[in-house]
Formats: structure tokens, sequence, C-alpha cells
């Protein structure tokens, strides 16, 4: 029998969530381990009977036996006959035992200003609640409503990858080499559906859209290279871009997309999004693009084609893509598989002419080595068995249903506000009137349960429009839109 001041102890450090979605064995491990490694448990005395921690946690007595069992095969844990489960002494081994060094006054701390050289915390960022999901109208960009992820597909993926023939081929270190798998199943089922084809020694697969885009500015920009920016545009290539070089040049947008005029001329490299033009939506038609390319083959310029929803078009046929037209090899394609699957995933590639590829890899190596092989395995599991495509089918007609309904509901709502038409895609790009000052309508509807992403942040001006907004539709349901429209009209009105 444990005596009353253990009783608390157990008390105090054991105890069962109902509200949490993992099992119970789960959370005692979880428990235990953390008491153990936290040093919070001393190690002569026994811990509670299965019985009597079944009891004090209200579950089945199996499942401690079977939390139990787990521990001790994992070295935690030791069974004395007759007398109860103990820690292993040796799993504490090798741990250094010290207090926390307190800082005095005699004690000099570094000049952080003077040490760290640049500062991308100060740059203009996205920033969007952690706890968005709580809102009622999360009118959100580049978020993804949970009802959509396909949990089934994505776990059969997983278990698939467990196999003990994949994790022989994912857990060695693979140096610089990403899974041949994955770089087969996007050479078969993603690029060819942007009419862009690419050999095996042109594909590099990175974390994110936004790791190609760290990478090409590395290689690819001085402190003097003039760099060709959409504006309005992608607030994170620009963030990303700048911190190479000053020199960023707003190109103009309009409603074919970027304008190839002779601002373009003075660039060495530009970066657009021609299919869904972030943040206004707009396709660049197929004339636009063969001009784009034409004066980047006579002036020398490298294009980077970000081609971050190509997928998600459900109105009128799609356009190739830039990187399709490319005769003289001067587009460098970025693609994300994190904005069809999930954010959270961080997986994205990049499809350059071999020289550009072999650059981008070394430096990949030194900054991450490679991303997660198990990660990379998942995903090309997930496109060989045709889950992906599946996938897309039902993204683009939900999306297209919500297309509809925010249509529908702006035109009602918000009639004087001047749109340009979206085709495809996951937003609106919304213009409300001139007077109208979004980063305060921001903290006004966010207080009313909404949630809306102010357009300034994309221009490039020092003093930019504040009447743009940007609505998503990917993370709020078809059945929230309308009455988060008509709230949020009735905001933009009482501001007028």
């Amino acid at each position: 029998m444990q005596n009353r001041t253990d009783q608390i102890m157990w008390n105090r450090l054991f105890h069962i969530s109902r509200d949490r979605k993992i099992s119970y064995q789960r959370q005692l491990r979880e428990m235990i381990v953390s008491a153990i490694l936290d040093d919070k448990l001393p190690l002569e005395i026994a811990l509670p009977s299965s019985r009597e921690l079944a009891r004090h946690l209200g579950i089945a007595r199996n499942t401690v036996v079977l939390a139990y069992q787990q521990l001790i095969d994992e070295g935690y844990l030791v069974a004395r006959e007759r007398s109860g489960y103990y820690i292993d002494k040796t799993m504490l081994d090798g741990r250094v035992r010290v207090e926390p060094l307190k800082f005095d006054g005699d004690h000099t701390p570094p000049d952080w200003k003077r040490h760290i050289k640049f500062h991308p915390s100060q740059q203009r960022n996205i920033v969007k609640p952690v706890d968005w999901k709580k809102y009622p109208y999360p009118f959100l960009f580049g978020q993804l409503d949970p009802a959509l992820f396909p949990v089934a597909d994505w776990r059969d993926c997983c278990r698939q990858a467990l196999s003990v023939s994949d994790i022989e081929d994912v857990t060695p270190d693979r140096i610089d080499i990403d899974d041949p798998l994955l770089i087969e199943q996007i050479q078969a089922r993603i690029l060819p559906r942007r009419g862009v084809w690419a050999s095996r020694d042109e594909i590099l697969i990175t974390m994110g859209a936004q790791q190609a885009l760290y990478i090409l500015a590395d290689l690819l920009i001085g402190k003097g290279t003039r760099v060709g920016m959409e504006n309005p545009g992608y607030p994170d290539a620009r963030n990303i871009f700048e911190l190479k070089s000053p020199q960023m040049v707003p190109l103009s947008v309009d409603d074919q997309g970027l304008v190839a005029d002779a601002n373009l001329n003075s660039c060495e490299f530009v970066y657009v999004t021609p299919s869904h033009q972030s943040p206004t939506t707009v396709t660049m038609p197929l004339s636009r693009r063969e001009q784009l390319l034409k004066q980047a083959e006579e002036h020398d310029i490298l294009v980077i084609e970000d081609d971050y929803e190509s997928e998600i078009n459900f109105v009128g046929d799609p356009t190739p893509a830039l990187k399709s037209l490319d005769a003289s090899e001067r587009v460098i394609y970025v693609g994300s598989l994190s904005k069809t699957l999930a954010p959270g995933l961080r997986l994205g590639y990049m499809v350059a002419p071999r020289p550009l590829i072999e650059e981008a890899r070394a430096l990949r190596r030194l900054m991450v080595r490679h991303p997660p092989a198990n990660n990379q395995r998942i995903v090309a599991l997930f496109l060989s068995m045709g889950h992906h495509d599946s996938l897309i089918h039902r993204l683009s007609q939900t999306y297209k249903n919500r297309w509809q309904v925010m249509g529908e509901a702006l035109n009602k709502h918000l009639p004087e506000s001047s749109r340009i038409p979206s085709f495809g895609g996951t937003s609106y790009w919304v213009e409300g009137p001139a007077n109208l000052d979004t980063r305060e309508l921001k903290e006004r509807a966010r207080a009313a349960g909404i949630l809306i992403e102010s357009g300034d942040i994309c221009f490039m001006e020092d003093n930019p429009p504040q009447n743009f907004i940007r609505l998503g539709y990917s993370s709020i349901s078809s059945k929230q839109i309308e009455p988060g429209v008509r709230k949020l009209a009735e905001l933009i009105h009482s501001a007028s």
C-alpha cells in the first residue's frame, strides 16, 4: 500500500484528460515519461500498482498494464517481482545536474543590436491569429478547412511508409538526395498538369516554396541586383529578396496580371505569379505570357514563376505554365504541395536547368541537407495511389461552390466595391470605399468574430492604399460565408 504522501504525489502528477484527442494509454505514458525525465519521481519509490492507478484515474486496468509494459520495453521502468514497478536508474545516466545560471549585475550581456546584422522581424509581415479556428468567420488565405483534409487516405499512406522496407529506405542519411519515388511522381503526376517536363536532375525538393525562394535569393541576388516585383504582390517573396538587395523594382499589375512594360527591362530578375496573381487572383493570358518571355530573353532577365495555386482552377480552361512556354531556359519554376495537402506539410519543389539545381542542392545541403525523408515518402505514396488527383477534384468542387457563394454575397452586401474577377483559387481581392482604413477595420472585424486580411501589406509603397481586403474561403464553410460577408459589410458601411 502506498502511504498518504505518495498518494498526494500521484494525485498531483497523474490525471487523465477526457477532452484530449489521444488515447488514455498514450496520455499515461506521456505523464510518466515527463515525470521521470523532469526528476519529479523519486527513484526508490515504487509506482502505484496497475490496479491502484487505474482506480485513481478512472480507466481500465489493462490500459495501465499496457502503458507500464511499453515503458519497460523502452527502458524507463523495471518490474521487480513482488515489489512493483520502479524507475530504471540507467535511463538518467549521463545527465548533467546543475542549477540554472542566474544573471547578476557583474556580467554584461551582448549588445544584440550591434551583433545582429539585419532584422527580418522589422519587415512588414503577414500576421494571422494562431487560434483562427475559434472564430466563426475566418476569411483567411492560406489556411485549410480541417474538414477538407483527407485523413483516411493520409493515414493509409503513413501506415505504408512504416513498412520495414520503407523505413530502411528513409532512415539512412541521404546527404543531399531526394526520395526518387517523390521525384518520379512529380515528373509523372504534378508537372504534366502544367505542361512542364523535366528530367530528374532538374528537380529539387524544398521545405515549402519559401525555401526555394530563399535558396534562389542566396544564389542569384547580390546587393546591386535589380529585382522586379509585382505590385501589389506576395509580401514574403518581397521580404526574402529585400534581405539580399535594396533594388526592388515595383511592376504594375492590371486585370491581366504583371504589365510587361519598359520598367521590366531594367531588371535582372523578376518574380511573377501568372496563374493566380497574388493577391489580385487574376490570370495572365497567353499573349501576355509570350510578351513577358520575349522581353526576358531580349534583356537577359531570369524569371521566377511561383505557380502556387495552379491546380485550383475551376473557371475556364487552364492556361499553360510560363515554364512550359520557355524555349530559352530562363524560367525557374517553383511549386508547392502544401497548398493542396496542408500548409503545415512544408513540402515544395523547384524546377530549373541542371547547373542551377546543382548549386541549389549544394546550398540546401548546408541549410537542412534535405527535407525529412519520411515526409517525402508519405507524399510520394499519396501521389502514386492517386489520392492527390482525387483530392484536387474534391477541392475544386468545394472551392467552386464557396467561390460562387462569396461572389453572390459580395454582390448583395457590397455591390459598390469594385472587384477584379477571380478565376479559381481560394480568395477574392476586394476594393472598398476610398476612405476605408482596412487596418482599423481588421481589428473591429476581429472583435466581431470575423478574420480578414488588410491588403496594404501587399503594396511596395511607403504609403500604400488602405482600402483593399483579401477574403479567403479555403478555411471557412459555405454556410458561414454569407452571414460573415453581411456582418463585414455592416462594419464597412458604419465606418464610411
